[in-house]
């Protein structure tokens, strides 16, 4: 039984500061640590519901974060970027389910350190409806026939994940006070409840819906700035509805996951533009 795990380190117990999320930041060897904790309890959560082969994706920004030294000899990762499938890379038709652990709440929400893949991106809709990564990477999993059977994250992404996903064993590690701040709980708490609620979901996978794969896939991006959506408009497919939105019909998951990245790396450039021009005034 293969079991697909994607780590972020957003809704990681612990974590609530953007000095702890940003390499370089003082709190970011600490957050790595929590990171890393979190992982091996899904690890040995899964193993004890059955799983034989486990892959962990390494899913927060430049996806370089676990101390693979650490991480749980049973596993194998995949870590660095790009991937043509972020997130969600290494899916496979065939796993039992996929796992996310340390999610967050999607950008324009009061969920710890909210965003949607980019803080460059204000809100990602998907035919009309806002989504959070979770959303987007769980249409994704699904177009494998993989049921997203645990997240864990705050309160809001937890909100969220059950009544995007049935069935899922939603894991509240943390709720929101701010964009910045959180009452969590203790991290080997935390690590507790993820592994024993891990390895129910992992043994109860084979009863799961089958996830169905939406017919249309309309994806549309709000933009921080104008100039994003300029540079991000570039790829082919896009159509510029707004002064800072973009919107494309992908063929299918991949394209939409393509598009996503190739939003997400342009619209970056832009920031860095901005960035130097305003360091120079």
């Amino acid at each position: 039984m293969r079991v697909f795990i994607s780590i972020d380190m957003e809704g990681v117990a612990g974590v609530a500061t953007l000095d702890q999320i940003l390499r370089g930041g003082s709190g970011y060897p600490r957050a790595q640590e929590l990171m890393t904790a979190e992982a091996n309890a899904a690890i040995r959560g899964a193993l004890a519901g059955g799983a034989t082969d486990i892959l962990v994706n390494d899913s927060h920004g430049t996806m370089d974060n676990l101390l693979a030294d650490r991480l749980d000899r049973r596993a194998r990762l995949l870590l660095g970027a790009p991937k043509a499938s972020c997130m969600a890379q290494g899916v496979r038709v065939g796993d039992a389910c996929a796992v996310f652990i340390g999610y967050h709440a999607a950008a324009g929400t009061t969920g710890v350190l909210a965003h949607s893949f980019s803080v460059g991106f204000t809100e990602v809709r998907l035919n009309g409806v806002p989504v959070s990564e979770a959303e987007v990477n769980g249409v994704y999993v699904g177009s494998r026939g993989v049921p997203v059977a645990a997240l864990s994250g705050d309160d809001h992404i937890c909100k969220v994940a059950r009544n995007a996903f049935p069935g899922v064993a939603a894991i509240e590690v943390k709720t929101s006070v701010s964009f910045a701040a959180a009452d969590a709980l203790a991290p080997a708490e935390a690590c507790e409840r993820i592994e024993e609620a891990v390895a129910a979901a992992v043994a109860g996978s084979a009863e799961l819906p089958r996830p169905v794969t939406p017919e249309r896939l309309a994806l549309e991006v709000d933009f921080a700035t104008p100039l994003a959506a300029d540079l991000a408009g570039g790829v082919p497919g896009s159509r510029r509805t707004g002064g800072r939105t973009l919107a494309r019909d992908a063929a299918d998951v991949d394209e939409l996951m393509s598009t996503v990245m190739a939003w997400y790396h342009l619209g970056g450039l832009a920031a860095q533009q901005i960035a130097a021009i305003t360091t120079r005034r």
